[in-house]
């Protein structure tokens, strides 16, 4: 990801997200983490991941997929990437958060290895209030 890939990016954040990231923060991400996209046939955007590295740990801070684009298994390519740079970084366990409502995204974690480990009461925001975040964790060895 680059900075000339930011209004992409967001685009696709606001397609899924209730409350979006910023431009601002995507930026400030990529002098921080690790960020990448996924680009189509026709060089498009159409997904990226944000990984935060604190020393043994991985942190996936936010993964997306433009929602015309999803169940082609895009999801799976960003987050194998995920899997497979935290383990050249030497990370220990790598830890998320999904809404709990995202049965698909649960779905897609617990397939790649991912367990509940907890749960954030009221972490999301929603049209209607806040919505729990499932906190899922894998272990690397």
């Amino acid at each position: 990801m680059h900075t000339d890939d930011l209004a992409a990016v967001c685009a696709i954040e606001k397609q899924v997200q209730y409350a979006p990231w910023s431009e601002k923060l995507f930026a400030e991400g990529l002098e921080r983490h690790r960020c990448i996209v996924a680009i189509n046939q026709q060089q498009q955007i159409v997904g990226f991941s944000i990984v935060q590295f604190i020393v043994d740990e991985a942190h996936l801070l936010n993964i997306a997929v433009e929602p015309t684009q999803q169940k082609q298994g895009i999801g799976k390519v960003l987050l194998d990437d995920v899997l497979v740079n935290s383990q050249q970084k030497k990370a220990s366990t790598i830890f998320l958060e999904v809404r709990e409502s995202n049965q698909r995204a649960i779905q897609l974690y617990q397939a790649a290895g991912f367990n509940e480990i907890g749960l954030r009461k009221n972490y999301y925001p929603t049209a209607h209030g806040k919505e729990n975040a499932v906190i899922m964790a894998l272990m690397i060895f």
